[in-house]
Order: structure tokens, then sequence, then C-alpha cells
């Protein structure tokens, strides 16, 4: 008998101080500003961290407080930007979409290999060994640390080993290129299409011993184009997407390597 007036002690306890939390949640809580709720409302709910804020909450809260421009989120583009500054009534200053891309088309039969790795499918962990097993050690390992860390699946190996991105699913978060250990992905506005997809800077010479598509500095993009926007700097040849991209197709006609390619 004893036990059950405990128990029911017990029970009485729970429910009066349950109440009780309730109605000191309810008394004591701080009520939002609309505008900021409406500003979390129309988050994509990525988290990405892209915007250099911990999540889609964190990067509202600083919008509404002053502390980050609006146009941060790559997931929501220029839409989410323009959404925000009708929401809190100011001009916001919008920013082209940027999405990654992987700056080499490396693959198991274009590229050389110094040894045979039997590691982890890591591409850091390779780099600890002698930069990794291949012969081009400015390009990618293709061991996928970046299809893992991706939080779109916008990035996927081909058959033939090369990794390409779709930059229709890509957010723009940049994880891809923070974990890629020889910089071969990077962040390019989403309008440019023509890419020398190489990161050797070593000379030709070198470059074709090692890899079949690598760029070898021949100059012939920046030489034979009247207008192109690509030119060459150590041995490498690069788009400067600040100019006109009118002559872009010409020049990806003209490399002998085929390495300026056009993204899909």
């Amino acid at each position: 008998m004893s036990v059950v007036i405990a128990f029911l002690i017990v029970g009485i306890l729970g429910l009066v101080l349950g109440l009780g939390l309730a109605i000191a949640d309810k008394k004591l809580a701080v009520e939002k500003d609309p505008k900021l709720e409406e500003l979390e409302s129309i988050m994509p709910g990525a988290n990405c961290g892209g915007c250099g804020y911990a999540g889609c909450q964190a990067y509202a809260d600083a919008v509404f407080k002053g502390e980050a421009p609006a146009g941060l989120c790559s997931p929501g583009g220029e839409a989410l930007a323009r959404r925000m500054g009708e929401i809190l009534g100011i001009e916001v200053e919008l920013k082209e979409r940027m999405v990654a891309f992987v700056f080499c088309r490396g693959n198991s039969t274009v590229t050389k290999t110094d040894y045979e790795y039997k590691g982890m499918a890591d591409c850091n962990a390779a780099a600890l060994l002698q930069g990794g097993p291949s012969a081009c050690k400015e390009g990618c390992l293709r061991l996928g640390s970046c299809i893992a860390v991706c939080p779109a699946a916008a990035i996927s190996r081909t058959e033939e080993g090369s990794i390409v991105v779709d930059k229709e699913k890509c957010i723009g978060c940049g994880k891809c290129a923070e974990v890629c250990p020889n910089h071969v992905i990077r962040l390019v506005p989403y309008s440019v299409e023509w890419l020398c997809a190489c990161n050797n800077h070593e000379n030709g010479a070198k470059v074709r011993k090692a890899c079949q598509v690598g760029c070898i500095g021949c100059k012939m993009c920046e030489t034979k184009v009247q207008d192109s926007p690509f030119s060459v700097e150590a041995f490498l040849s690069s788009n400067d997407w600040n100019k006109d991209q009118g002559a872009a197709e010409a020049a990806a006609e003209v490399c002998p390597q085929k390495c300026i390619v056009r993204r899909s």
C-alpha cells in the first residue's frame, strides 16, 4: 500500500512540476520579431555553411541584425536575396551564383600513375604518400573525398574515373573545395561555360609525360584567337570571366590538348 501511495505522490509532483514549467515557458518566452520569423521561413534549409554561418537560421538572424549582407546564400540565389531585401526593406547587392568546377579531367586512361595505392579511399590520406599515386602531382586524385562531403549529391565519378560536378545541382557551399588537398576544385560563376580543365603549372614536356589532356601552356588559346578571354600564366591557361566570353569557344577549338572544355 505504501508503495502505491509513493507512486501517486511522485506522479502528482511530476504533473504539478510539468504544469509549472509549461506556464513559465509561456510567461518567459521572448517573442520573435515577425520579420525575423519570415526570414527564417524562406531559408532553403540546406544548412551548408557556405554563407559562413552555422546554418540557415544563424544566417537569417545575422542578416536581420545587420551583421551580414543578404546575398550570401548560394542555394537560395538571387531570388532569396531579393525576397530578404523586400522583407527588411533594404537594397540588396545581387551576386551571380557560384558553383564548383573540377579543374582536371585526369583519369586512369589518360593519366599515368607512379605507384599502386592501396590505402583508404581519401584524397588527403593519399596525398601524404609522395603526393598521391597520380603522376600529375597537381591534379585530381580521384578518390572521392569531395563526393563524400557534398550535401547536394552534385559530384560524381564518370565511367572513366574523372570527377565531375553537376552545376545544376551544386549549391555553391564550397565544402568540396575545402576538402581537396590539391585545390583542384574551385568556385566559378554559374554563367561561365568554357574553362581550362587543368591545374598543372609545369612546362609542356613534363605535363605530357604525366597526362594526355593537360594544359601544355602553348598559348594558342591566347594568341590565335582575337579577343580571347583566355591567357596563359606559369604554363597554365585560365579564363578571365570578367572579359567578354564571345571568343571562348573559338579558343577551345584551337587548343591542341582539348583541355578547354564546356561545362555540362
